[in-house]
C-alpha cells in the first residue's frame, strides 16, 4: 500500500533560499541552483530559472529582465516565485514521465523571524507550485536537524545559519527555539560591502556576479590567515574614465570590507548569549556553537567568533547543504517533529 501510494504522492524538502534554491526528492538532491528568474517584459513568459538566468544577470536588453524573488529571506515577488518554483519543479527528473502528477508534499524552510503574513505567502507559492500538503520549518531547526544535533533532548544547542538574505542564530533544546535573533546582514549583505570597497578603493564598478565571485575566491573574516588565497584578479568599469579595466584583489582588503558587517552578525551571537537561561550555557560552552549556510565557508569565520565569545566553534560538513538536509530528516520523520507547522 505504501508503496502504491509513492506512486501518487511525491515528498519534496525546499530550502527556498534568498541566494539559492535547493530541493531533495526522496533525500535526493535533484536542484540547486541560484534563486533567479528571467522573464520576458512584455509576455511575462519564462526565458530562464537558475544558472542560465544568473548567466543573463546584468546582461539582459530591454526586453527582457531577471528577477530575485527573494529578499532578506522572505518573498518579496510572489508570482516570480511561484513561476521559479514551478520551473524547478517540472524540471526535477523524479516527476517526469508521469501520465498523471503525482500529488506533492512539501516541507519549506523559512527563517526564524518571518510573520504570518510572510509564512502565508510561502505555502500559497507552494501550492500554486503543486502541492497539495505544506509544512514550514523554521531555518536555524532545519539547520540544526541538517547538522546531526538531537533537537529533542535537553541539552541546549546554538546554530548561527549564515545564508544569502537573513543570518540566523538561535539556541534550541526540547523541539524547540528558546531564545533566536534574526538579522539581515548576511551574504547579500557582504557582497554589497564587496562593491561599494571596489568602488571606494579602486574607482571600479562591478556587478553582484562578480561580487559574489570575489567573495568566494578570496573573502575572509580576518586578516591574518595561516593559508591565504591567492590575490584575485576583478574586472569592471572604470569610474573616472569609463573604460573597461583590471585590478587585483587581496584577502586582507576584503576582510576590511566585510568587518562592519561580520561585527553586526557577532553583535546578534552576543545577544543571543545574553538572553540564553543560564543552564542552557553550560550546555553551549561544552557543545560550542555550530555555524551553517554559505557564510560558514567564508575564511577565519569560525576563529573571530571562537575569539569573540571564547567558545568553541563548528563549521558544519557541507554547510550550504546543512538547512536542506535537515529539512529532508524533517520530512520524513513528520511524526516525530512536532514543530513542524502546518
Amino acid at each position: 500500500m505504501r508503496r502504491l501510494s509513492s506512486l501518487f504522492t511525491k515528498e519534496i524538502a525546499i530550502d527556498l533560499g534568498t541566494a539559492n534554491t535547493i530541493i531533495l526528492l526522496n533525500d535526493q538532491l535533484v536542484v540547486d541552483e541560484p534563486s533567479i528568474i528571467a522573464l520576458d517584459k512584455n509576455t511575462k513568459q519564462v526565458k530562464a530559472v537558475g544558472k542560465k538566468a544568473q548567466m543573463m544577470h546584468g546582461k539582459t536588453h530591454e526586453e527582457i529582465q531577471t528577477i530575485r524573488p527573494l529578499k532578506d529571506g522572505v518573498i518579496a515577488n510572489f508570482q516570480a516565485t511561484e513561476l521559479m518554483l514551478k520551473e524547478f519543479i517540472k524540471a526535477m527528473p523524479g516527476l517526469k514521465g508521469h501520465l498523471f502528477p503525482p500529488a506533492l508534499k512539501m516541507v519549506i524552510c523559512i527563517p526564524s523571524g518571518i510573520t504570518e503574513v510572510e509564512k502565508r505567502a510561502v505555502r500559497d507559492s507552494a501550492e500554486q507550485a503543486g502541492a497539495k500538503e505544506v509544512r514550514l520549518i523554521h531555518e536555524p531547526m532545519a539547520a540544526a536537524i541538517g547538522i546531526g544535533r538531537d533537537v529533542l533532548s535537553e541539552d541546549g544547542n546554538m546554530i548561527v545559519d549564515i545564508g544569502g538574505g537573513t543570518s540566523e542564530v538561535a539556541v534550541i533544546a526540547l523541539g524547540g527555539i528558546v531564545t533566536c535573533r534574526s538579522s539581515k546582514t548576511a551574504g547579500d549583505e557582504f557582497n554589497d560591502n564587496i562593491i561599494d570597497y571596489m568602488r571606494r578603493k579602486h574607482n571600479l564598478s562591478i556587478g553582484e556576479p562578480t561580487a559574489e565571485r570575489i567573495k568566494i575566491k578570496v573573502g575572509s573574516a580576518i586578516e591574518d590567515l595561516e593559508d591565504p588565497p591567492e590575490d584575485y584578479e576583478v574586472q569592471g568599469r572604470d569610474l573616472v574614465q569609463g573604460l573597461p579595466v583590471s585590478v587585483k584583489v587581496n584577502y586582507r582588503e576584503i576582510a576590511q570590507a566585510l568587518d562592519h558587517s561580520i561585527s553586526e552578525i557577532e553583535s546578534a551571537i552576543k545577544s543571543t548569549l545574553e538572553s540564553t537561561p543560564p543552564e542552557m550555557c553550560v550546555d553551549i560552552y561544552k557543545n560550542g556553537i555550530y555555524i551553517a549556510g554559505g557564510g560558514a565557508l567564508l575564511r577565519g569565520l569560525d576563529k573571530r567568533i571562537s575569539q569573540m565569545t571564547h567558545l568553541p566553534v563548528h563549521i558544519a560538513d557541507n554547510p550550504l547543504m546543512a538547512v536542506a538536509r535537515g529539512t529532508g530528516i524533517a520530512l520524513k520523520n513528520i511524526d516525530k517533529f512536532p514543530f513542524l507547522m502546518k
